[in-house]
């Protein structure tokens, strides 16, 4: 993405305030001013656990903070600087890069995702900012079960200046994908995003249906889809641990894009994702502006987390 690094820290520090302030409350209480010991480790722990991170990530971070720390009195700073390069020890290994515009072309990104974790939007987002760095882009709305998903990813496209293919309610989206990457390479587009469903009440349907496209993708280009983006709600909290298994068992998930981090207290689920998955953060989004979604940056997260100044950048 384009903004500057700085511009979007505070956007971060600002999406992650609920979760910063709880901890730093926490901290405050528990770790301030006082010589570390094994009780305050263990309310530390139990701390973490209940921001979401996990209570695997939670009890190596607190091993980690604990290391640097016990037996010593600190200032809340001090405390927070420990604990946030614990987290970002964990963070660090999981983050990719997308980078749609650095591959072959037409770039095939596909969007899954149960229904209402933000996937068309954050496809819509994506859209924005690519033809802002003045590249060529086509959107298939291959959710073709839904209605309001084809009207939504309309407007993104008419809103970014991105060409856009939908199909008739019901249609068969791998035939529509299909028809959109032949198009995307006829017309030499440089991304092809595809947007598809996410019910999973029907689970094993909705799978065999995105392992469907991307066969019919393979039958154009062998190595379509270039990226299979997995977007995920952090709102749901550890539920987004359950989706990010049924899609990662089924479907080759090379990234997560984890959404909505602004509206929840608890957004170290991030945490235990990331430690879960195969598959690297990429993105995050902390907001509805197109602004708001950006490459995942572990150690800036990590600072936003407990509350923490942003980092300095070379």
């Amino acid at each position: 993405m384009t903004e500057s690094k700085r511009g979007w820290f505070s956007r971060l520090a600002d999406g992650l305030s609920r979760t910063s302030k709880q901890m730093s409350r926490q901290v405050t209480q528990v770790l301030v001013a006082r010589p570390l010991d094994q009780a305050q480790l263990d309310a530390l722990e139990e701390m973490l656990i209940e921001a979401d991170l996990g209570p695997q990530a939670a009890a190596r971070i607190t091993q980690a903070f604990g290391d640097q720390r016990f037996g010593k009195s600190s200032t809340e700073t001090e405390v927070k600087e420990a604990l946030a390069q614990a987290v970002a020890e964990e963070l660090i290994p999981r983050q990719g890069v997308f980078s749609p515009l650095s591959g072959p072309r037409p770039f095939v990104v596909l969007f899954i995702g149960v229904n209402g974790s933000g996937k068309t939007t954050t496809l819509g987002k994506i859209a924005a900012d690519l033809t802002g760095q003045s590249a060529r882009v086509l959107i298939a709305a291959c959710d073709t079960f839904r209605a309001a998903a084809v009207e939504q990813l309309g407007v993104w496209a008419d809103r970014s200046g991105a060409d856009f293919m939908s199909a008739l309610p019901d249609a068969d989206a791998a035939g529509l994908a299909f028809d959109a990457l032949e198009r995307a390479r006829a017309e030499s587009y440089d991304v092809l995003l595809i947007d598809t469903a996410g019910r999973l009440q029907n689970k094993q349907g909705l799978m065999d249906e995105l392992t469907k496209m991307i066969r019919v993708l393979h039958k154009i280009d062998p190595e379509a889809p270039h990226e299979v983006l997995l977007v995920l709600d952090a709102t749901v909290g550890r539920n987004a641990l359950a989706q990010e298994h049924v899609f990662g068992n089924a479907i080759g998930v090379t990234g997560i894009v984890m959404t909505k981090l602004d509206g929840t207290a608890r957004g170290g689920v991030l945490v235990p994702v990331a430690q879960a998955s195969d598959s690297p953060i990429k993105l995050i989004g902390v907001g509805e502006g197109i602004e708001d979604l950006q490459p995942f940056d572990a150690r800036a997260f990590s600072r936003s987390l407990v509350g923490l100044e942003e980092p300095a950048y070379d």
